[in-house]
């Protein structure tokens, strides 16, 4: 087995990706509960709903990703 050494740059970019799965399961699991538990609404998880909690965890992951690039100092 080759034993393989981190650098720096592949520290962060393994924080920023876990950070990014982080953000985009929460994003995801939010939504859902929201759709399922928000008095009003219809208590049924549809194909709509899945679709909408993908794409705000989808946008969740983007936002924390941009979020810790600007804050590492990186541009885009």
């Amino acid at each position: 087995m080759i034993d393989q050494q981190q650098g720096p740059e592949q520290t962060e970019e393994t924080r920023r990706r876990s950070a990014g799965i982080v953000a985009f399961v929460a994003g995801l699991v939010l939504t859902l509960a929201f759709f399922a538990f928000f008095p009003g609404l219809p208590h049924v998880i549809d194909w709509g709903a899945i679709v909408v909690a993908v794409l705000v965890g989808a946008l969740a992951r983007w936002i924390c990703q941009a979020w810790t690039r600007k804050r590492s100092g990186e541009s885009e």
